[in-house]
């Protein structure tokens, strides 16, 4: 095991990194050995399962996934290695530095980033682009989630090293359609597929921005399989490890 645990909210967040094998309750286990737990969505989700990757073995955290953009500069497909994770209450957490920019120098070169700006986490999503204006006001935030200041505050907790990697999925100015909000509050297996037609038959007017939102989650989706498959996550950790960094 290379002693990385990785919580992704959704299964389908979790797709890029590849199949998973799972043995009764504990985390998933990729190819190379990292740890994997698809947690659902929402801090006291996110941090469930990043106790039971520490209590697993997992000696680093890595929150990976899909995040809104909130920086109008930022497109769908952006890769985001932020500095400081925002928690709803307006802690800060810090990223491991040396572990970050040995993940930035490993990665191929993309016209979507890397970028290193802060990344907010909220409870609810922010769906509308004046909710997302005004959190990017407020905060000086690029991009927001739903998980990563949880992950972080476990990562603190436990004194492990501690990074998130995210893909813009919606943009700043992109509001995100109701249909695909109920969708993703099916679970973490990921919308139901009769559940959406339902919504949509209510919600017509929504299908353009649904169909906006489906090409960038494909540009997203392939932003993180990039990044997974050029292995520079466990890659770079084990640098660090090695290194005694302290997180």
């Amino acid at each position: 095991m290379n002693r990385l645990g990785i919580v992704a909210a959704l299964v389908g967040e979790s797709r890029p990194l590849g199949p998973a094998t799972r043995r009764g309750a504990e985390p998933a286990t990729l190819a190379d050995g990292t740890l994997l737990v698809v947690s659902g969505i929402g801090p006291a989700a996110a941090a469930e399962g990043a106790r039971r990757l520490v209590a697993a073995g997992a000696r680093a955290l890595l929150s990976w996934g899909l995040a809104g953009g909130l920086d109008p500069s930022l497109e769908a497909g952006t890769l985001l290695l932020p500095r400081e994770v925002i928690s709803p209450e307006g802690r800060v957490f810090l990223t491991s530095a040396d572990w970050r920019d040995r993940v930035s120098d490993i990665l191929p070169a993309t016209r979507h980033g890397p970028c290193c700006g802060k990344l907010l986490t909220c409870r609810e999503p922010l769906a509308s682009t004046a909710a997302k204006a005004l959190a990017f006001r407020q905060t000086g935030a690029v991009a927001v989630d739903m998980e990563s200041s949880a992950v972080a505050e476990v990562a603190s907790a436990e004194r492990v090293p501690f990074l998130v990697v995210r893909a813009i999925v919606d943009t700043a100015q992109d509001a995100v359609p109701a249909v695909a909000l109920n969708a993703a509050a099916t679970g973490q297996n990921g919308p139901q597929f009769a559940r959406l037609l339902a919504t949509l038959a209510s919600r017509p007017g929504e299908l353009p921005a649904l169909i906006r939102l489906a090409r960038r989650y494909r540009t997203a989706s392939h932003a993180l399989s990039t990044v997974a498959g050029s292995g520079a996550l466990a890659r770079a950790l084990s640098r660090e490890l090695a290194g005694g960094a302290a997180p």
